[in-house]
């Protein structure tokens, strides 16, 4: 919602402000890293094949239509393609054997440095990539997937700030959610009562330790000169106020066994509202507001608000009624429906220009 109401403010000429908004747009990568490796860590990878189409329907099929329906570029709307290419690397990276889990690591504790090994792996190809934009882009810029990757003037300029403002998020999130199951196997702390994490003297100390990191991003963020070097020193200090806020949320029993009903809803169709905004609420490719009241602002605001809540909740129920059609619980009907998909999408590509 704070995303959103910077979007309609335009609150991006104030940089402490931007550079806040840039943290939370990096905490939906970083629970991306740490849910898809949670969920490969309990299951020992079961199913992750037809999760992974799942996540990706989910991900890309308003996206997809409004691409052919408003002739737009993929990269238009440009958190999409990020989220699904890092996903495609937290798919790689854990797919590769040998596949580690809670289970694994029971029966050939070797697999803890096959873990660190993939970690290091993936960091260390994120920063080759990053140290040679020419390489960069030669991979990138490469057919057939080129399209998926540049704006409307053929160049990728726009993915290439966008992947290396967060090039380590989602590898952050994969960490710190190994770093969360191996501490709660080795009971180092617990999170099934509704105490402190920790003992309490260790609790108010942790406390304290993580408001002073929580704190350090906003100081930065303040004391920078300029947009560029806040997004460089955003890209490797992104997980430290990420974590401390985790910790600051969960280290009490009284917060970690409470939610609001309210932010939750909200939060269950937040990627439909980031979608539809372009179309719905703002205006002039994200540049406008859209206006069907003039004269009156805020009744303005106040109508075009819930019709963009109504149709973002709509399309989640239509995606969430599709999905198990799409892609159904079966690998094998599966992969049947991702080449009918291939089948029909590129002769459309080619027919659009895409291709």
């Amino acid at each position: 919602l704070v995303v959103l109401i910077y979007y309609m403010t335009g609150a991006h000429r104030v940089l402490p402000i931007h550079m806040h908004i840039k943290l939370l747009i990096s905490s939906y990568l970083f629970i991306t890293g740490y849910s898809h490796f949670s969920y490969m860590w309990q299951t020992g990878g079961n199913s992750a094949f037809v999760r992974f189409f799942q996540v990706m329907f989910r991900l890309n099929f308003v996206t997809v239509v409004l691409c052919f329906c408003m002739n737009r570029p993929y990269q238009f709307y440009y958190f999409v393609p990020l989220l699904t290419f890092w996903m495609f690397v937290i798919y790689f990276v854990l797919s590769l054997p040998p596949r580690i889990s809670a289970q694994s690591v029971d029966s050939y504790p070797l697999h803890y440095l096959y873990l660190v090994a993939k970690f290091i792996g993936c960091f260390s190809v994120i920063t080759i990539l990053f140290m040679s934009e020419v390489f960069f882009e030669r991979i990138f810029l490469t057919r057939p997937w080129k399209a998926l990757f540049v704006s409307t003037d053929d160049v990728i300029h726009e993915w290439w700030y966008q992947w290396k403002l967060d090039r380590y998020t989602v590898t952050f999130g994969m960490i710190t959610a190994a770093c969360f199951h191996i501490a709660q196997k080795y009971s180092i702390f617990y999170d099934n009562n509704h105490g402190y994490l920790f003992a309490r003297r260790t609790a108010i100390t942790v406390t304290l330790l993580t408001l002073l990191v929580v704190c350090l991003y906003t100081t930065v963020s303040f004391l920078c000169r300029n947009e560029q070097d806040c997004e460089e020193i955003h890209s490797y200090i992104v997980f430290i106020p990420i974590v401390g806020y985790i910790v600051l949320r969960n280290i009490s029993g009284i917060l970690r066994t409470r939610y609001s009903t309210f932010f939750a809803w909200f939060g269950r169709i937040s990627l439909e509202l980031f979608i539809c905004q372009y179309h719905i609420w703002l205006a002039a490719d994200r540049h406008g507001v859209l206006v069907l009241l003039p004269g009156f602002p805020t009744l303005n605001m106040i109508v075009t608000s819930f019709i963009f809540v109504c149709a973002s909740h709509e399309v989640h129920r239509i995606t969430q009624t599709l999905l198990p059609y799409a892609v159904p619980n079966d690998w094998k009907l599966v992969m049947r429906n991702f080449v009918i998909f291939l089948i029909i999408l590129i002769p459309v590509g080619r027919a659009d220009g895409m291709f």
